[in-house]
Formats: structure tokens, C-alpha cells, sequence
């Protein structure tokens, strides 16, 4: 049974990743009640939250519902990470996680996300300040290394543990790699095989199938399985993985009826949170997915993904299911 510090998750959880524009309140909502066990909030800048930044402060929002949910912040000076947390706190998350697996430019430029697997103690140093400033757990997410030849994520997971946190989600690349090539668990399961480790230790990187989660569990011996690109417009991933663990079966897909009826309360859900505008352009993502592997369907996600008028995009959802109703998923 696996634990983030008081929080009982279960055995072998499954965690929704942190992903920018992804993880917002409707669409962690929607995985929660398709399995997920734990979610993360958007990565959120604590320079955007101590200057009051109106789009960071919105990822804050988080809901009973959720619950247990954490919230990720990134940043790589000292001061403001701290203030991050007392700003943090007061959404009363269950968990507070650090992002320091981010890989993209304008945030590694900063030092911060996967920017500071170039100064180790810096984020030792920065991980046990934080743990000291909150009463709450704090976790990790980080990647291998900064490049094929630093990968020292043994040590590094082992010093984090010692400074307080409570759990670790490690990403199997490294920053040179961003997201290309194949995830490497090997040293994953060397940082869940050291013998001083006590806390979780949970995978990420292309867990895209349930028999890849399976054999994060069985071969590789992690704690969970944190998931993030195969949940993209398919929350039903995390029931379908749960399943497989139970029956060794693949889950039937869902339906035409059910994929529209969830992307319908998705949209719905990203309006109200939202408004309008935003709520419209930040679904689009998922739609392709939705509706993914039905022929002759271009057109449709053409019209659903340009579409600035909600009424339009709840018009094809309707024209979607009037069309291909009978089709057949596998």
C-alpha cells in the first residue's frame, strides 16, 4: 500500500501528471471519476503567484471532489518559492508537489523545471526549505538527468528523501531528450531498489497501454504509474489499466454515445470554470483523441477545432452521434 506522507493512495496508484493547458479542474474532475487516484494541478510559476498573476493564481482552484489533489509550482529562487508556498497552503491542497522535470526552454532557461538537474544542491538545498515552510507533504517530479552523461537519480532521489519529501514521480528521459526516444524505467527501479529508500517511487514516460503499466509493476517493482500523455481526450484510461490489472482483459472501449456524452460535460464544465473564450480553445486538445480512429471524420474535427462559438461545437457533438452512432470501437 503506497503513501504520500498520511495519504493512503493504494496499491499501485495511478497519478494524473501535471500537464500545462491539460490538467485543469474539468479535466482532472473527469479523470478522478475514471480511475485516476491521485491528480496534479498545471505546473503554476511562483513568480506568477506572487505577483498576483491572473492566470496563475486560476490554476489554484481546486475542488473537494478532486481530493487527494496536489499542486505543482516551479521556480528556482529561494524566496519566491517560499512565498509560493504560503500562497499554496491557503488553496489547502493535499499535497505540494516540485517541478523539476520540466523540460521546455523558457522555463530551464530560468534554472527552474528540469533547468536546475544542473545544480544539485541547489535543489537539495531549495526542497528542504520548502518541506521546513509547510505542514503539508511535499513531493518531487523530476527526470533522469540533465543529459545521458548526469544521470545520477539514485543519489539525487535518495537526498531529496533525506531533506523530507515524501514521495517521487521520475520521468525516464533526460532534459536533452525532452520527449523523443523511449522512456528508460531501468534507473527508476534503481532508485525503488536502493535499500535506503522508504518513500514511493512512481514511474512517468510513456505508460501508453495497460500492459506498459503492468510491467511497470511487475518488472520494474514501482510504486505507481503516473500517466500522462495517453490520458490526453481519454480519461477512461485509468479504469481501463485498473481493469487489466484485475482480469488481465482489455476493457471495451467506450461508445460513441459515451465518448460524446464526456466530451460534451468536458466542454460544459471548461465553460463554466473559464468562460467562453477560454474554455472553447483550452478543450481542442482534447478532441482529437475523443474521436480518435473513426473514418472519414476530419471534417468534424476540423469544425470542432476551429470553432470559437461553444453552440457550434455542442452542434457537431450532436451531428457526431446522429452520423456514426452504430460505430463500432476496438
Amino acid at each position: 500500500m503506497a503513501k504520500i506522507g498520511d495519504i493512503d493512495v493504494g496499491e499501485f496508484p495511478l497519478l494524473l501528471a501535471p500537464m500545462e493547458d491539460v490538467s485543469d479542474p474539468p479535466f482532472r474532475a473527469l479523470c478522478k471519476e475514471n480511475g485516476a487516484d491521485v491528480v496534479y494541478t498545471e505546473f503554476i510559476s511562483s513568480e506568477g503567484l506572487i505577483r498576483d498573476a491572473a492566470k496563475s493564481v486560476q490554476k489554484l482552484d481546486i475542488y473537494e471532489k478532486e481530493r487527494p489533489v496536489g499542486i505543482q509550482i516551479f521556480g528556482a529562487e529561494m524566496e519566491s518559492m517560499l512565498q509560493a508556498i504560503d500562497i499554496v497552503e491557503k488553496s489547502n491542497p493535499d499535497i505540494i508537489d516540485i517541478n523539476f522535470g520540466c523540460p521546455v526552454k523558457k522555463v530551464v532557461s530560468k534554472n527552474a523545471g528540469a533547468g536546475i538537474l544542473r545544480d544539485i544542491p541547489l535543489m537539495v538545498k531549495l526542497t528542504e526549505a520548502m518541506v521546513k515552510r509547510t505542514h503539508l507533504p511535499v513531493t518531487v517530479k523530476t527526470r533522469l538527468g540533465w543529459d545521458s552523461d548526469a544521470i545520477m537519480i539514485k543519489e539525487v532521489a535518495e537526498r531529496l528523501q533525506d531533506v523530507g519529501i515524501k514521495a517521487i514521480s521520475i520521468h525516464g528521459r533526460t532534459r536533452v531528450q525532452m520527449y523523443k526516444g523511449e522512456a528508460d524505467w531501468r534507473p527508476i527501479a534503481e532508485v525503488k531498489n536502493n535499500p535506503r529508500m522508504h518513500i514511493p517511487v512512481f514511474g512517468n514516460g510513456d505508460v501508453a497501454t495497460p500492459e506498459k503499466a503492468v510491467e511497470m509493476r511487475d518488472v520494474y517493482g514501482l510504486d505507481g504509474a503516473m500517466i500522462g500523455r495517453a490520458s490526453i481526450g481519454y480519461p477512461w484510461f485509468f479504469n481501463e489499466v485498473k481493469h487489466f490489472f484485475k482480469t488481465g482483459e482489455h476493457m471495451a472501449p467506450p461508445s460513441m454515445a459515451e465518448r460524446v456524452r464526456v466530451a460534451r460535460r468536458h466542454l460544459e464544465m471548461s465553460i463554466d470554470w473559464k468562460g467562453e473564450k477560454l474554455g472553447v480553445f483550452e478543450t481542442r486538445r482534447h478532441y482529437t483523441n475523443y474521436f480518435k480512429g473513426i473514418p472519414h471524420f476530419k471534417d468534424y474535427r476540423q469544425k470542432m477545432v476551429t470553432s470559437d462559438d461553444a453552440a457550434d461545437v455542442f452542434a457537431v457533438f450532436d451531428e457526431v452521434l446522429d452520423k456514426f452512432s452504430d460505430f463500432q470501437f476496438v
